[in-house]
């Protein structure tokens, strides 16, 4: 038989690729054992990133749910790995060293094998205390290759930073494909070099499914030499989170690797317990273009872990966009249209911004920057106008080196708003904080936790922590389940007159306030009128018309259709008058 690959299942990865939020405690516990039922994982990815952020959002104790979720993993011998991002540990911002120190020491307490740290710029300055506090601590350091592609991201690039990471004492080093834009070709590359050098070293990949190469890479880097991959399993694998264990398994096999068979039944029960919790609540705040692949990602490289935060900041900004092209009358988008726009501005940015990797926390930057950009401009406002505090950190080096040159206009900004570049280590800057938060908690009358794991949960997210010990998280997360579950049943149900009178009003009032009722909705009936090429004017008989111009017909629920004149022409005939009545499909007005 050929080389063992081992698989790792990335559970908590499929859900926050996926959604907003995780499985409560509960249901961690009841998925766990028939995880370790299937039988072919060495290795589960179980916290980290947003993962506790995330149950403290809902109300849940995140320490709790690490504690039981990893137990029976632990029981059964099988490895369980938690996702830091170095200087910013399990948040968004830079955290203290002793605060980092504190982390490492409570997730070995409660049961985390390994500690996969990456740094968003492959800095490796940011990754030295990773290391070096995972094996105080007693976990495997696994240090990441944050993978992108571009000119500067070579396989001699990255290999320079493995030299490092390998000189701090890393134990193990991961492929972090966070947006699957890697090539296949060069990861193989990359894998090979690793193990020629450092043939102790085990190689695990990490790569997400969205832009399509992951099946590919997958193949390459284990005939390179990886040992471990990672995997999902339906019915959150493929789309914008990894490809499916099965499929992985299958290709392996055949290509004589030496591969751990599934317990199938096991699969299909696992399968529907996560589909149960998607119809728990879950699912609710699930995008359903997350489960789509997309080749558009080819080319900006944002990372489908992102996806879901992404969509929800698309959705919230699309109406402003929109209201600002209104305004400075340019044409509206589609939030498909605005999706592709911002994956556009994106690969535009990118490079002016010194190619920072795509991934948490500088994949969320470098979007927000693109989407002020589309911003900026529906306004008739210059690029880069509204850039925030954060991202500023980043363009001016306080959260490490970015591997590329800022572009001119950039560094001319900087200069203009009095901004200096900082060129230190950037945790040099970080002070420590532990001694005030464990005042406060003394203050209030809260226990420190065991292993001091809930000093460390206020530490980390200091804000979302207070919040759910008063109570607040559990209020405001059940009051937004309430509103989406609530305009969902809304929307299946078949509106009234009077919800489809105020949708027509609201529609017209916001498109063409010029718009005039001419008569009011009595017995089913509504008629409004404005002039679409002279808001001034209603049209009359006579009035010329020329090719795209708009004339409008009666629509189902009282909307209004907006039809396009064909050619050029002359309003030639209206069917109704003030006070007439209109049914759906009555046109008001020909074109000749």
């Amino acid at each position: 038989m050929g080389r063992e690959i081992k698989f790792s299942l990335v559970y908590r990865d499929m859900w926050q690729s996926s959604g907003k939020y995780v499985p409560r405690v509960d249901q961690l516990t009841k998925i766990a054992p028939v995880i370790v039922d299937m039988g072919c994982f060495a290795r589960i990815e179980t916290n980290g990133g947003a993962f506790e952020q995330v149950n403290l959002l809902y109300g849940e104790n995140p320490n709790k749910a690490v504690r039981e979720w990893v137990k029976p993993f632990n029981k059964a011998g099988i490895q369980t790995h938690m996702l830091e991002r170095a200087l910013n540990g399990i948040r968004m911002y830079p955290v203290p060293a002793d605060v980092r120190r504190l982390m490492a020491k409570v997730k070995k307490a409660q049961g985390v094998d390994i500690m996969r740290s990456f740094c968003g710029l492959n800095d490796h300055r940011n990754l030295e205390l990773s290391i070096k506090y995972a094996k105080e601590a007693g976990m495997i350091s696994q240090a990441a290759l944050s993978i992108t592609t571009s000119p500067i991201h070579t396989v001699e690039y990255y290999m320079s930073v493995v030299d490092k990471l390998v000189e701090y004492g890393a134990d193990e080093i991961c492929l972090k494909d966070m947006a699957g834009v890697g090539r296949p070709q060069t990861l193989g590359l990359l894998v090979k070099s690793i193990k020629t050098k450092y043939p102790h070293i085990k190689v695990q990949y990490h790569g997400h499914s969205g832009p399509g190469f992951s099946v590919a890479s997958t193949l390459e880097v284990a005939r390179a030499g990886a040992d471990y991959i990672d995997v999902a399993m339906e019915p959150l694998s493929w789309g914008m989170v990894h490809p499916d264990v099965i499929t992985i398994r299958a290709m392996l096999k055949d290509a004589g690797f030496t591969v751990p068979d599934i317990n199938m039944s096991a699969y299909m029960e696992a399968r529907s317990l996560t589909q149960s919790f998607m119809d728990d609540f879950l699912g609710e705040f699930i995008d359903p273009r997350n489960k789509i692949m997309n080749s558009l990602l080819v080319g900006c490289g944002l990372p489908g872990g992102m996806m879901g935060s992404m969509m929800a900041d698309l959705k919230g900004m699309h109406a402003a966009i929109n209201a600002a092209l209104r305004k400075h009358g340019k044409p509206e988008v589609s939030l498909d249209n605005l999706v592709v726009q911002l994956f556009q501005e994106v690969e535009y940015v990118w490079p002016k911004l010194g190619n920072p990797p795509l991934v948490t926390p500088f994949s969320q930057y470098v979007k927000n920057i693109a989407l002020m950009n589309i911003f900026a401009m529906a306004n008739g406002e210059p690029r880069f106008s509204r850039i925030d505090k954060d991202s500023w950190n980043m363009i001016l080096g306080k959260t490490g080196k970015l591997p590329g040159t800022l572009a001119p206009e950039i560094i001319e900004l900087a200069k203009q708003q009095g901004l200096e570049f900082y060129t230190g280590v950037p945790h040099d800057a970080v002070k420590d904080q532990l001694p005030e938060y464990r005042k406060e908690m003394e203050e209030n009358g809260w226990d420190l936790g065991q292993d001091e794991e809930e000093l460390f949960e206020l530490a980390m997210h200091d804000r979302q922590y207070r919040d759910y010990k008063s109570g607040a998280a559990k209020k405001r997360f059940e009051e937004d389940l309430a509103k989406i579950r609530a305009d969902k049943a809304a929307a299946l149900a078949p509106p009234t007159k009077e919800v489809q009178v105020e949708r027509l009003f609201a529609y017209i009032s916001d498109k063409y306030p010029q718009a005039t009722p001419v008569l009011a909705p009595v017995s089913g009936t509504m008629l409004w009128e404005a002039d679409f090429t002279d808001k001034s004017v209603a049209p009359q008989p006579g009035k010329e018309f020329k090719k795209g111009d708009f004339f409008a017909c009666v629509e189902a629920y009282y909307g209004l259709e907006e039809v396009c004149a064909p050619i050029d022409g002359k309003l030639v005939d209206t069917c109704v008058k003030q006070g007439d009545k209109v049914a759906k499909g009555d046109v008001i007005a020909w074109i000749e």
